[in-house]
């Protein structure tokens, strides 16, 4: 946001300069009027603009297994809940934001109050073209909306220069462009630009009623606005007839001789200015944290870290060798030295991580620390680490042929195989542990193994926020089959693979993301278990978070939320038909059965797939969903009815 704001504020000021210097001596009032308006609110959609054609083009630079979420989340109506109390986090920066634009809006509104005080204090005269108020012992002249206030002192002077100049503020409804620019101060009340613009659209206003009137009696006015200084009102939004700051300025341009014609390819000086405005706002990157990840870990002395503060620095280090954007990590201590690893510029740049591990990172060292712990590998060169075994260990990224998955051998993108069966091997075993579900453990634990020479997985290393959630990794990739191994340049080598698994316990809240991840683990993993006609079903169906209309569960029809009406009345169904298997009670069994059945184009439940710790608790959950009612079926965008999945875990704790 605050990017966005400054974006817009530059904008602003680069057309500001351009009008100051280049358009504003120009007596093309009306072209003025429109550059004005026209550039403070292109000026606020620019930086949402992305031009595909001016993007810069960026090279993939290297492999990488993206992060999946595997967790205990989501929709379960018997689950393990989450202590959480329901929390708003407000910024700072929000807080001052809303304060300031309350105080705005508080102005504005006096602003109106004492418009609506003079008009009560005045005696009122309706006219076919404008309503006069005529203000007592006073020589205000202003115009608001399709009033004039006029003061009873006007009457001895040119009362009908006056009238006359105002409206023409009536009949080009001025008074808009200033309550334009009254609103943006006051949800923009800390861009100093919005005054400036409305200074500039308030006298611009002058010069073109002062314009029109000229044309009739341009003498007259002109010795009228020489003679008098009148009262004026201090309020932002009227078109003031008499104030002070503008006289001068207003005589300047009513001597001034009409603009050439010509002179109105100024204005195409703005498609340079747009084109290279639009090219900037296309290939920037958003350095808020979305395309380039910043983070800093403070610790006590760099060249002796502690068992934590290692632990917690490598952790970081692993996961964002691996993250497709920009990254940046800087490692600091009291005494000012720092080490700032960040995204390798080259393809083949690597930094030796914890027990020789390769991580793609580069890295800057400001201080007198000997760099034997972070052996730098030369970027023009493919290198490796000698392991205890003499093999030679390659990166993933790196290899020429990567380790082959069962099952890919015929693939065409063993690369693309391998991410897919690692998904669904990981989403086959995950199971969230029992005990770190009732202690609220939660957190990312960053995995480490190496792929051996004989396709055997070895070198277990995890590094998380509890030893409960460490050892379900372990047991995880332990239960990995056996591979065809790597090779480089044709020999068998070695090849260290990382992968951040994410355990998060459930909360009360249901969104698409999250029942879309659970839908897409269970479907990766059990498609290829299911039936022949199910399984074409399936790939057919939309998503329920993703269909145009989600189905209708019976009595939910005049809800006005069907899609959360459908999650809460299968919870409580789920609620109403749950019973624990009693010899699964006995055996003590208990875990997590992910569910996902498929509502049918006739609103029918079929095609009922499950996966859990044990095959009690899996016919359990099938039984409860088999008792689901007949639905209305959920339509796409043409209003078809569309097979529609839905995925719930229903987790069975004694």
């Amino acid at each position: 946001m605050i990017q966005y704001i400054l974006e817009v504020i530059a904008f602003q000021l680069v057309f500001l300069i351009i009008y100051d210097f280049w358009l504003k001596r120009e007596t093309f009032f009306q072209w003025n009027r429109a550059y004005l308006i026209g550039t403070y609110l292109l000026s606020m959609v620019l930086p949402w603009i992305k031009i595909e054609a001016l993007k810069t083009s960026v090279p993939k630079a290297f492999y990488k297994y993206p992060e999946f979420l595997w967790s205990a989340n989501d929709m379960a109506a018997v689950t393990v809940p989450a202590n959480d109390g329901m929390e708003m986090a407000v910024s700072w920066e929000f807080a001052l934001l809303i304060v300031g634009m309350c105080l705005a809006g508080l102005f504005f509104i006096n602003k109106l109050y004492q418009l609506q005080r003079l008009k009560q204090k005045g005696t009122i005269q309706h006219f076919p073209d404008f309503t006069q108020v005529i203000i007592v012992n006073s020589r205000v002249a202003f115009s608001f909306l399709k009033s004039i206030f006029v003061g009873d002192k006007v009457f001895e002077g040119d009362y009908q220069n006056v009238i006359a100049h105002e409206l023409v503020h009536i009949r080009q409804r001025h008074t808009y462009d200033l309550l334009f620019f009254e609103f943006m101060r006051v949800i923009c009340w800390f861009n100093p630009l919005v005054y400036v613009f409305q200074s500039r659209i308030s006298e611009l206003h002058e010069f073109i009623a002062d314009a029109q009137v000229a044309k009739t009696n341009k003498e007259a006015h002109f010795q009228l606005l020489l003679s008098r200084v009148f009262e004026t009102q201090n309020i932002s939004f009227i078109n003031q007839f008499f104030k002070s700051s503008l006289i001068k300025k207003r005589i300047v341009m009513l001597q001034k001789s009409q603009s050439k014609r010509i002179w109105k390819l100024k204005y195409l000086t703005f498609a340079p200015i747009l084109i290279l405005m639009l090219g900037y706002t296309s290939c920037e990157q958003d350095f808020s944290g979305t395309d380039v990840l910043h983070e800093t870990i403070s610790v006590v002395d760099i060249e002796s870290l502690s068992l934590q503060e290692e632990r917690e620095v490598f952790t970081r280090l692993i996961d964002l060798s691996v993250q497709p954007q920009d990254w940046e990590l800087l490692i600091k201590d009291s005494n000012k030295s720092s080490i700032r690893f960040s995204k390798p510029l080259s393809e083949d740049s690597f930094i030796s991580g914890p027990g020789g591990l390769p991580l793609k990172a580069r890295m800057q060292i400001e201080s007198s620390i000997l760099d034997e712990d972070f052996t730098l590998f030369n970027e023009n060169e493919v290198h490796s680490i000698q392991i205890s075994n003499g093999g030679r260990e390659i990166p993933f990224a790196v290899v020429d042929e990567v380790p082959i998955f069962p099952g890919c051998e015929d693939s065409d993108n063993s690369r693309a195989c391998f991410q897919e069966m690692m998904q669904k091997h990981i989403s086959k075993h995950f199971n969230y542990p029992q005990e770190a579900q009732e202690k609220g453990i939660q957190g990312r634990v960053s995995v480490m193994f190496l792929i051996g020479q004989d396709g055997e997985i070895s070198n277990i290393r995890m590094r998380g926020p509890d030893k409960l959630l460490e050892a379900e990794v372990a047991r995880i990739i332990s239960r990995l089959p056996k591979m065809t191994p790597g090779k480089l340049n044709g020999e068998v080598v070695n090849v260290p693979f990382s992968i951040p698994i994410t355990f998060k316990l459930q909360d009360d809240k249901v969104n698409s993301e999250t029942g879309q991840t659970e839908y897409e683990e269970i479907k990766a993993s059990q498609l290829a278990e299911m039936p022949e006609g199910s399984r074409i079903l399936f790939q057919d169906a939309i998503p329920f978070m993703s269909v145009a209309q989600a189905p209708v569960f019976p009595g939910c029809e005049d809800s006005a939320d069907a899609r959360a009406c459908f999650q809460e009345s299968v919870r409580k169904h789920i609620s109403k038909n749950f019973n624990y298997p009693k010899e699964a009670s006995d055996r003590g069994i208990q875990g997590r059965v992910s569910i996902m059945f498929l509502i049918s184009k006739d609103g029918s439940i079929s095609s009922i797939a499950k996966r859990g710790p044990d095959k009690l608790l899996e016919d359990e959950a099938v039984r409860i969903i088999s008792k689901l009612p007949k639905m209305k079926p959920g339509k796409n965008a043409k209003g078809e009815p569309v097979n529609v999945p839905f995925s719930i875990p229903i987790t069975f704790k004694l």
